[in-house]
């Protein structure tokens, strides 16, 4: 299986216990929740001001979509062409790091540029244009089916990242490339471009709900700034959208889980359950992941459920649009978990990019001069990252405090019962960034 640097290495030289560091974060969250009770009586972040900057011309997001197919192509022509050796490689880096780590690194501060260089989405707007002009295309099928698609296809990536070791190899992992291609070109073929990517695009969807919370955000083709994190508020209440973004942190929260003792002996004992049943060991032990990431995903879920359990809707809303209309406050605790957890597989194996671009198949070439280069573990210390990360966590929650609030004054119309429903969303900030920090100290100490 495909071994990135995703726990951070060395020791880091903490200056206090790492248990006083939970006790400061969920202070802070305290802390935040008593100000925002008593300084923020009705809702302010949609009324905030945006300054517009400019109209992002046609022509860029032509060379950039075209930029984002011709990375795809040379990625999945590598993974197939290329070396079998995942390290040298160009498709594993490009997938589970640039792709998956750098993008929505890049969104939280530049805005969803994904939806700029999604390869699908170029092709089929490509594809759409060239159509129309030759004669009349037929109507596309309503879409109803919500971002459950999306939350599904999130799901799969999380089992091919972290369980199913076939898929970090460069050929499977480029005809998975190919096979996620065709779908999103069918969907959008029968659904529409847009409907489709925004809604059942697994990657589409949750790049632009991360790139919600950036200072950049973009209308109508015209790029305009904001204020950081509230984007969030702006955000449709479509169905599916918690299911994944808990499937989002739950995934996080396992691929942290896996690198403590205590799953480790919870995987052996899954993976001598399977091996019982006739399957061979590698086999055993991939299933044995698989069920720890769905019992992840079921702890952040009910984690969830309770808190949305514990507020009293108001007259006349039903749980089911409660839930909906506070699901975006799941948007920063799933960037926090992102970054605290991939900022040193970044910092990283993000080096490694020029030494693979110089020599994408593993052949020996050295197209740009970088084959040589080798990854500086020196660029940012153990201590370092543990600060990033400890800061990460504690700003995604408190965002998600201030969403949960703000969103609270536009549903319930009073500020004693917002803050009354909150109280609830507080113990719920503070369970995940306790559950956060426990992954964090149990990666410290692996």
């Amino acid at each position: 299986m495909l071994l990135f640097a995703h726990g951070i290495v060395g020791r880091a030289d903490l200056p206090i216990p790492e248990t006083l560091f939970g006790a400061a974060a969920a202070a802070v969250l305290v802390v935040s929740f008593v100000a925002l009770a008593l300084g923020w009586s009705r809702p302010k972040l949609k009324a905030l001001s945006t300054k517009d900057l400019f109209v992002l011309p046609r022509a860029v997001e032509v060379v950039l979509g075209a930029l984002g197919v011709a990375v795809f192509l040379i990625t999945v022509y590598a993974g197939i062409a290329g070396t079998s050796g995942q390290s040298d490689n160009l498709a594993p880096t490009m997938v589970y790091v640039i792709f998956w780590v750098a993008v929505p690194f890049a969104s939280l501060l530049f805005g969803n540029v994904w939806a700029l260089l999604s390869p699908w989405r170029a092709v089929g707007r490509a594809t759409g244009w060239t159509a129309a002009r030759f004669g009349a295309l037929p109507e596309p099928l309503e879409y109803r089916l919500g971002r459950f698609p999306a939350a599904a296809g999130l799901f799969a990536f999380a089992i091919c990242e972290l369980c199913w070791a076939k898929a970090t190899e460069p050929a499977p992992l480029a005809i998975l490339m190919l096979v996620y291609f065709v779908v999103m070109l069918i969907g959008m073929s029968l659904y529409g471009v847009e409907a489709w990517t925004r809604n059942a695009d697994a990657f589409g969807v949750f790049f632009g709900l991360i790139a919600s919370l950036s200072a950049v955000g973009r209308r109508a083709g015209r790029l305009y700034l904001r204020v950081p994190f509230s984007g969030a508020s702006w955000l449709a209440p479509v169905a599916g959208t918690s299911v994944l973004l808990v499937i989002s942190i739950g995934s996080t929260a396992f691929d942290g889980a896996k690198e403590g003792a205590l799953f480790n002996d919870l995987a052996q004992d899954l993976q001598r359950f399977f091996h019982d049943l006739g399957l061979s060991l590698g086999t055993s032990l991939e299933l044995g992941f698989v069920v720890g990431l769905a019992g992840a995903v079921a702890i952040v879920a009910a984690i969830w459920i309770l808190g949305m359990l514990g507020m009293r809707p108001p007259e006349g809303v039903d749980r089911r649009a409660l839930a909906r209309a506070f699901a975006h406050t799941l948007v920063p605790i799933a960037a926090g978990y992102l970054v605290a957890h991939y900022f040193s597989l970044l910092a990283y194996n993000g080096q490694d990019l020029w030494r693979l671009a110089s020599d994408p198949l593993g052949t020996g070439a050295n197209l740009f001069g970088g084959a040589e280069r080798s990854i500086d573990y020196g660029v940012v210390s153990a201590t370092g990252i543990w600060y990033v990360q400890v800061g990460a966590l504690v700003v995604g929650h408190v965002a998600g405090l201030v969403l949960a609030h703000d969103r609270a004054l536009e549903v319930y119309g009073s500020a004693r019962m917002a803050t009354r429903s909150q109280i609830v969303m507080l113990v719920l900030m503070v369970a995940f960034t306790c559950l956060g920090l426990w992954l964090l100290s149990a990666a410290l100490n692996a």
